[in-house]
């Protein structure tokens, strides 16, 4: 923040306080992308605005991604922070249209954290690992006083091989695309307020955390044309959606009939006062693919557990550019606009 002065004050500009707004996955982290990072740090693989950056070395097409996982609590229905952390950077990788192959872990661990719930994380990792098909081979930890570090962060880092000559991200997405979600939104982030703030509903409701690169690959070997691949973490499908019409340049339409949400997720929604297409997810993907590949995509993507319940949503179109319509269950139509607040802090 600047340093005021005081003989002759100068009003702060509003993105002087981004930085203590508590959150991401809406507009506060798209300014904080577009006035910080970007003109610090521009390269063509940052620009893409991507889930990882994909690198040309020596012949190789590799995919590069990171990410910091900072959840309350560290434990939660379906899953814990440890195999999340290794969940969603694989499926980082995966939207890539690469094969995760390696990751690295870092650790700040608060004082007072018990070796139990520690080990108890670190062996939920490497579950989650061997399922998805990775080594974890490099790691630190950092220890900071009582108070400081909510028991854990986990930071993590991973490595995949491009499996594919396709050019994937926001770029490639062109106009009569076919929007497809690959299942029920929602379940993440219910499940961790669940718990959070001691809720209970009829039906449990678990975090969906899974990794993504079985149904990818899937695909890919399908030779399915698709433009654009995206999971739907903070934020949820709402902001994943409007970040790819903003880069695309192109305008997304959206039947909120036609986006699969659970009836015991609908409801804990409507209870709390949360719309689930902003609510997080961390085992579900939104994909951009070509028109005439849209039913065969469905098929083999409910061929997947993880995905039986994915559903056609929308297009793009080259209409509205950049600006997400949503056509309601009544049938009238608004703008599907960015998160500008946070729904719900420190799922992820």
């Amino acid at each position: 923040m600047k340093e005021m002065n005081l003989s002759c004050p100068v009003p702060p500009r509003a993105d002087d306080f981004i930085v203590l707004a508590h959150g991401g996955g809406g507009k506060l982290t798209n300014q904080l992308i577009e006035r910080v990072f970007l003109p610090a740090f521009a390269c063509t693989p940052l620009e893409a605005r991507h889930d990882g950056a994909v690198l040309n070395c020596n012949g190789l097409r590799l995919a590069f991604t990171t990410d910091s996982y900072v959840v309350r609590p560290l434990v939660f229905p379906g899953g814990t922070i440890g195999d999340l952390a290794v969940n969603g950077t694989v499926n980082d990788l995966a939207m890539c249209g690469a094969r995760p192959l390696y990751l690295s872990a870092g650790f700040i661990l608060e004082e007072g954290l018990s070796m139990e719930a520690l080990r108890a994380i670190v062996e939920s990792m490497r579950t989650a690992a061997n399922r998805a098909g990775v080594q974890l081979v490099t790691g630190d930890t950092k220890v900071v006083d009582k108070g400081k570090g909510d028991g854990v962060f986990i930071n993590t880092a991973g490595i995949g091989a491009v499996e594919t000559s396709l050019e994937i991200g926001p770029a490639a997405v062109r106009a009569g695309d076919a929007i497809i979600v690959s299942g029920d939104l929602g379940a993440h982030g219910v499940a961790i307020l669940s718990v959070r703030e001691g809720l209970e509903f009829e039906a449990p409701i678990e975090s969906d955390t899974a990794p993504l690169w079985a149904p990818v690959e899937a695909l890919l070997h399908a030779g399915i044309e698709f433009h654009c691949l995206r999971d739907l973490t903070r934020g949820g499908l709402a902001s994943a959606v409007n970040e790819i019409a903003a880069a695309a340049r192109l305008g997304i339409e959206i039947s909120e009939t036609a986006v699969p949400v659970g009836e015991a997720v609908r409801g804990a929604c409507e209870i709390l006062g949360l719309d689930p297409l902003y609510v997080a997810n961390e085992g579900r993907f939104v994909a951009f693919v070509h028109e005439r590949d849209a039913d065969r995509t469905l098929e083999l993507m409910r061929g997947f557990p993880v995905c039986k319940d994915a559903a056609r949503i929308g297009r793009a179109v080259e209409s509205h550019s950049g600006t997400v319509t949503l056509e309601s269950r009544i049938g009238g139509h608004r703008v599907l606009d960015m998160l500008s607040g946070e729904q719900l802090p420190r799922i992820c």
